[in-house]
This record gives structure tokens, C-alpha cells and sequence, in this order.
């Protein structure tokens, strides 16, 4: 079986699952390119959990519209994508001894039909969503993604779903141009990146005061160690979009 790439999608606003632009373009792209896989493992930024990792084990997963303010057109999308039981409690086994809590009704959130509805319109690929623990390290969900790594060689393309730039609070949409930070950050942690320096960029707070800025409240950076710990030592790396508007970053990068 074709091992499969690991990608870290920056998905920035809703809206991009609907619109036609460069973003949901590359996205596309992306779909009809790869490998087609069996199943997609989906870490989104928008669903946290504190105590234990959850894993959506419904074998029908419903669209959630976790947002507010949008127009009617976007919470009209149905993403009907099954779910996959089977992959759910492997991903459990995987990451056991530690806790994991299988879902049995958690649907889809926009952090991942947004993504993948450009990607994968037909909607058919299982997909399995893991929940991001907040009372774990910044070291933990690193060796989750590599734990997780295993499932690549079974056809199974796990996808870090958020961006490496977000802090609302400092993004001005009426002006989308970047700020200085955001820029500077985005280009430090893409070097770090491709310079395989995985250490700098689990430790961000170490990376100084861009950093604290650009990932602030961090539900959307995590995403990216768990595809960084998925990260084979011959993959490639590319980033298929790579771009920051306003105080958010759409970089996206491919592993493999």
C-alpha cells in the first residue's frame, strides 16, 4: 500500500469551504493529486478537550457549523463524509496507555469539512477526527502525531487542520494586509520547518516575542506537531500555500 503524505492545512476562515480563491484552489489541487487515501485522521484546532484525547467513533459523523455571523449559504453545507469505528479504536490503541474516549456521536467541525470540502467535494473517505487534549505538553502531542505516523503506511492521510499565525484579537480585516509579526513568524517557523528543527518549534514559547503574538491562545499551532512528529525521515516538505492575511497564516505544508 502507497504511504501516504501527512499535511498541515492553514484554513483561515470558514468561508474558504464555499469560496472560489487561491486557498480553495490549492486545496483541490491537493485532493486530485494524492494518493487517493482509504481514510483521512483529522486533528482540528476547534475541538479541545481537557482530561482525555477523544476520537469520533460515529460511523455517520454530522456537519457541525461551529461558527456565527456567516451567511445562510455556509451553514447550509452537509459534509456527509462517513466515519470509520474501526480506524477510531486503532487510533486508541495507538495512543494508549494514555487516555483516549471514543465519541459516539462527534460530528465533523468546520476546522475539517471546511478543509476538506474543496479537497474531497464527493465526500467519500471515511474520516476520523482526534480532539487535542489541552492538559498535555506541547512535547505529547509531538510524539502523538509520531505514534500516529504508523497509520500512513496503512493508507490512512493524517491531516493537522489550523494555522501557524492566529490571533484574532490582533487581525484587522478591513486593512488584510499582515502585520510585521505575523509576517516574521510565519517565515521563522517555515525556515524551522524545512530545517527539520523540530525542537525549536515544539518549545515556540522559546522563539521570543513574535511567537507569543502569532500563536497566542495555540489551539491552532498544535496541529502542526502532531504532523511534524508524523514526519518520516526521507519525506520531502513543500508548502502548497504560503501566504498570511490579516494576523493569519495559510501555510500549508506536505510531508512525503
Amino acid at each position: 500500500m502507497t504511504r501516504m503524505p501527512a499535511l498541515f492545512v492553514g484554513h483561515g476562515s470558514p468561508m474558504n469551504a464555499i469560496e472560489d480563491n487561491a486557498w480553495s484552489r490549492a486545496w483541490a489541487a491537493m485532493g486530485r493529486d494524492l494518493p487517493r487515501p482509504r481514510a483521512i485522521a483529522m486533528v482540528s484546532a476547534h475541538w479541545e478537550t481537557r482530561g482525555a484525547t477523544a476520537v469520533s467513533a460515529s460511523a455517520t459523523p454530522e456537519t457541525i457549523h461551529d461558527f456565527g455571523g456567516f451567511p445562510q449559504a455556509l451553514f447550509d453545507v452537509q459534509y456527509r463524509a462517513p466515519g470509520d469505528p474501526a480506524l477510531a479504536a486503532q487510533i486508541g490503541q495507538i495512543l494508549s496507555p494514555d487516555r483516549v474516549v471514543q465519541h459516539p456521536t462527534r460530528g465533523l467541525d468546520h476546522g475539517a469539512w471546511g478543509v476538506l470540502l474543496p479537497m474531497y467535494p464527493e465526500a467519500d473517505i471515511p474520516v476520523v477526527q482526534i480532539s487535542l487534549d489541552r492538559g498535555r505538553s506541547n512535547p505529547w502531542h509531538y510524539e502523538a502525531g509520531r505514534r500516529l505516523s504508523a497509520l500512513r503506511d496503512e493508507g490512512v492521510l493524517l491531516i493537522g487542520s489550523g494555522d501557524i499565525v492566529h490571533n484574532l484579537r490582533a487581525a484587522d480585516f478591513r486593512r488584510p494586509e499582515a502585520p510585521p509579526w505575523a509576517e516574521r513568524f510565519n517565515e521563522t517557523a517555515k525556515a524551522l520547518i524545512l530545517a527539520g528543527a523540530h525542537d525549536a518549534l515544539i518549545d515556540w514559547q522559546g522563539l521570543g516575542p513574535d511567537a507569543e503574538i502569532a500563536i497566542n491562545s495555540a489551539e491552532h499551532y498544535l496541529p502542526l506537531l502532531y504532523v511534524l512528529g508524523a514526519q518520516g525521515p526521507d519525506d520531502p516538505v513543500s508548502f502548497f500555500t504560503d501566504d498570511v492575511f490579516a494576523a493569519i497564516s495559510m501555510t500549508g505544508v506536505k510531508f512525503g
